[in-house]
């Protein structure tokens, strides 16, 4: 059951990607909400597994009452990620001339923006918990390496983002997802990273849409 837990979160949301991906040509809004709604079904039998057969214990998770200081180290995560990490991205992509975040952009401006926001906050929160709460707690207790804990998980991470974005933005989102894990070794504290993720999210996919328009 353990292993089913962690092959879930490692894998699920890839698949969930590839899947959404064949139909995304033409998105329609139910195929995206039953999306949404088997990646909320897919996080809680993960976290039934971890709380249950696997006996984690929501601390080894990050899962702490949010403090004004973990909402801090949010804001600064949101921070960085806005004003160094991403102009420093988009200047990348273009001294390469790599097309970036805009074919992917693109598909789900399709759909509603109320959509966006839902998917935006479904998505950032279940990455996080997945990838860098249950993955690297999991690995830790079945006795893997600092390194492979936090490296195995990254790597998937990023992988799942290929379907949609395209490998030139998955490879800056291993990047990003680098920070994030970085961040939650120092801290253990999962809150500062669910706030930065999914507010980065919302301004590069949400308000990016409003500008667009």
């Amino acid at each position: 059951m353990i292993y089913l837990g962690l092959g879930l979160a490692l894998l699920g949301p890839f698949g969930l990607a590839l899947a959404d991906e064949r139909r995304r040509g033409s998105p329609r809004l139910g195929e995206a909400l039953l999306g949404e709604a088997l990646y909320v079904g897919l996080v809680s039998v993960v976290l039934w597994i971890a709380f249950g057969p696997a006996g984690l214990r929501p601390e080894q998770l990050g899962l702490r009452p949010l403090t004004g200081q973990s909402a801090a180290w949010g804001v600064a995560l949101l921070l960085f990620f806005q004003l160094v990490y991403g102009p420093l991205l988009s200047r990348v992509f273009r001294g390469l001339g790599v097309r970036g975040f805009g074919g992917g952009l693109a598909k789900l401006w399709k759909l509603p923006p109320w959509y966006l926001v839902l998917a935006v906050a479904i998505g950032g929160t279940a990455e996080e918990l997945l990838y860098r709460g249950y993955a690297i707690a999991q690995l830790e207790q079945l006795g893997a390496s600092p390194w492979l804990a936090a490296l195995l998980p990254l790597v998937v991470f990023a992988a799942a983002h290929v379907p949609l974005w395209g490998v030139a933005p998955a490879v800056s989102t291993f990047v990003a997802g680098a920070v994030f894990t970085a961040f939650f070794l120092w801290q253990r504290d999962l809150a500062p990273n669910v706030i930065a993720h999914v507010a980065t999210d919302f301004v590069g996919i949400v308000l990016a849409r409003q500008k667009a328009n």
